[in-house]
């Protein structure tokens, strides 16, 4: 379907307003029981964590959020989905790489409406969570 068929099949019109004023999220936290191995596995993806506090608190900034690992007690995350936008196509496809080639697992990258046209890039990591990659497309009129 084309984006704005879309638009008017899913989105409410006219939008609620907004019950607070929130300009962002500022950040995500992962609690792993399994710390060192989802340690490793998000330094070879994201590299070295710019926050380190002791031996159970990492985090990497993301754009101007940032992703916390904390060492947890009960499990993994289960039933996350964290979505991260890139700023093109090849950058999402290349990241969504980065997470294959550490261990994780994800389809082929592919078009999609998801609020917007987007390229979609999942990718779930050897733990569970998954991570929606994806950047925005500048066909709103294309077909999905």
């Amino acid at each position: 379907m084309d984006y704005e068929t879309y638009r008017q099949k899913f989105f409410v019109s006219p939008p609620p307003k907004a019950q607070f004023e929130m300009s962002g999220l500022y950040g995500t936290t992962l609690f792993y029981q399994d710390y060192e191995p989802a340690l490793a596995f998000y330094r070879q993806v994201f590299g070295p964590p710019a926050y380190v506090e002791g031996d159970s608190t990492h985090g990497w900034q993301i754009g101007d959020t940032w992703l916390t690992l904390l060492r947890g007690r009960q499990g993994n995350p289960v039933n996350v989905e964290l979505s991260l936008v890139m700023p093109s196509a090849q950058e999402a496809e290349r990241l969504q790489q980065a997470f294959i080639a550490a261990g994780g697992a994800g389809p082929a990258p592919s078009n999609a409406l998801m609020y917007a046209p987007i390229r979609a890039c999942p990718v779930t990591d050897p733990f569970g969570v998954t991570w929606m990659i994806f950047s925005r497309r500048a066909e709103p009129d294309a077909e999905y």
